[in-house]
């Protein structure tokens, strides 16, 4: 096969691979493959804002609690304290590199998102912080010579031999090359689109998930997916993510009857953590039997409204809706993987030359519930990180055996593929989402299992690898759900609904794919180097 040499490589382009990137070009030549457009990720399409103690009324101390509080028992704290700590240096940074926050005069703007005792979230063009990160560092890696784009090359697996990864697997064109690299970071994103029902774009299909899990890496805690309250639910209208500011900023949610409930269910109401919001919406939901509730914020003033979400107020126009003058139809979605690769604070992985950062790995960072718009400043300070570590792989050398660059023979094909991908994530949505038992999580595990042939074959189509990737993903959180046999933050057993079992849980596969195993303490031979 084609074979591509670089210094050091970064996979994927949202703002934990970009900031990786932009440390590493100090060190050597980068190359940063997106499977898309390089704006095309998660980051693309945060809206709420970032998270940082930078207001006079707020600390890194009581920023550091609330994210404990909101981990509900599972946060790292070390790795809670790197993020809040070093996360107004990120910011600032990027605000030299011209980053533009909404100001009230001169002052940077903070406003209050669920589960924040302070007001502490930073926000761009009103719902557009996400596209607004993405605009500064693509400008930034743009600048820098050293910096490679490899667009539209989707990546299949890692390159690894003897507990080493030198690299990736990448396709393109429709042909497989090899990318070998002294070290490699991994920041693909999360994987949504595992669900019938996300927020996340089409792209986050669980890559580095599945290929890290392929490749030998220890994965922790998958069973944490965070589901959003509130996405947007209208006959034609895609599942678009309504802010947690909308209700920071006095937005209530009512039933069908027009009463508002979730002051029923928890006495913070609208502004309890996400996970208990979305099972007092689920819970009204079966209460009252519809589809959705609906979403009030028509007391605000039009003007203040089309001001500060300029973005989700002209999209709902497009889909005949106006949220400053009625109520927006929501039900939750699948939207953050609080579980990912297991690294420490340096980014490490268990195999030697991989790091990962972003939502596809578990620092701990967010427990078992991420703290809303925790999730950009975790991106920044973490890429950094990454991009720090890797770089002292500088003076290595790569060798890697021939039969390792061999191209396949032939590709494989999925029978009805669309009509497998639809079967996977309903399948998610039903008996591994929001509310979870024994039962339903065998059903799943079962259907997924019996992919198996799916599962170990190389496909020439990225939508094909894709499926590959969804249906790996789903097994590994399917398997660690029932594994934890409590309920605790995002992850709630109906038949065990009792808080306990506060241990993180590993994952990690046998050498023939054929059964992944799970530890219930990170593994001696698998500690982080």
């Amino acid at each position: 096969m084609k074979i591509k040499e670089v210094d050091y490589l970064v996979v994927g382009s949202g703002v934990a691979g970009l900031r990786a990137a932009i440390e590493l070009s100090r060190h050597g030549g980068v190359c940063v493959i997106t499977k898309d457009t390089l704006s095309e990720s998660n980051t693309e399409y945060a809206q709420g804002g970032v998270a940082v103690a930078l207001s006079d009324e707020d600390t890194i101390t009581v920023h550091f609690e609330d994210t404990l509080k909101a981990g509900d028992g599972m946060c790292d704290e070390g790795a809670v304290h790197v993020t809040v700590e070093e996360g107004p240096q990120r910011i600032m940074e990027l605000i030299d590199w011209g980053a533009e926050f909404d100001k009230n005069e001169s002052k940077l703007s903070f406003t209050l998102e669920a589960a924040h005792s302070r007001k502490r979230i930073l926000h761009s063009h009103g719902d557009s912080t996400g596209k607004e990160l993405e605009r500064v560092l693509i400008n930034k890696v743009r600048g820098l010579a050293n910096v490679e784009r490899y667009a539209f090359a989707y990546f299949l697996d890692l390159i690894v031999e003897n507990g080493r990864c030198y690299g990736v697997y990448v396709l393109k064109d429709n042909e497989i090359s090899a990318v070998l690299a002294k070290a490699t970071v991994l920041a693909t994103g999360g994987g949504g689109q595992i669900f019938s029902r996300t927020t996340n774009p089409m792209v986050a299909t669980g890559d580095g998930f599945a290929a890290a899990y392929r490749a030998g890496a220890l994965l922790r805690n998958m069973e944490f997916v965070q589901f959003h309250p509130t996405s947007l639910y209208a006959p034609s209208a895609p599942q678009f993510l309504l802010s947690e500011a909308l209700r920071g900023e006095g937005g209530i949610l009512i039933n069908i009857y027009g009463e508002q409930f979730a002051k029923k269910y928890h006495s913070d109401g609208e502004l309890a953590p996400r996970d208990v919001v979305s099972r007092a919406i689920v819970s009204e939901l079966e209460r009252t039997a519809c589809r959705n509730v609906f979403l009030d914020i028509t007391h605000l003033e039009k003007g203040y409204i089309k001001g500060r979400f300029p973005r989700i107020y002209t999209t709902c126009l497009k889909y005949d809706i106006d949220i400053a003058t009625e109520k927006v139809p929501v039900t939750p979605a699948a939207h953050f993987f609080m579980g990912g690769i297991d690294t420490d604070v340096e980014c490490k992985t268990n195999i030697e030359g991989l790091f990962a950062a972003g939502e596809v790995a578990c620092s701990g960072v967010h427990g078992a519930n991420r703290l809303a718009s925790n999730s950009l400043l975790e991106g920044l300070v973490f890429g950094q990180r990454a991009g720090k570590s890797a770089a002292r792989y500088g003076g290595i050398s790569v060798h890697v055996s021939l039969e390792l660059l061999k191209a396949p023979g032939h590709f494989d094909k999925i029978e009805n593929p669309d009509e497998v991908r639809n079967q996977i994530r309903r399948l998610m949505w039903k008996n591994v989402g929001i509310i979870r038992t024994a039962s339903l999580l065998e059903e799943a595990i079962g259907f997924i299992e019996g992919l198996k042939e799916i599962t170990t074959r190389t496909y020439g189509t990225r939508f094909e690898n894709e499926i590959k990737n969804i249906a790996h993903t789903a097994l590994l959180i399917s398997k660690m759900a029932y594994e934890r046999k409590c309920s605790v933050g995002a992850h709630f057993r109906a038949d065990y609904p009792e808080k306990c079992n506060l241990k993180d849980i590993f994952i990690k596969r046998t050498e023939d794919l054929s059964l992944p195993i799970i530890y219930d303490r990170r593994p001696a031979v698998e500690a982080t180097k």
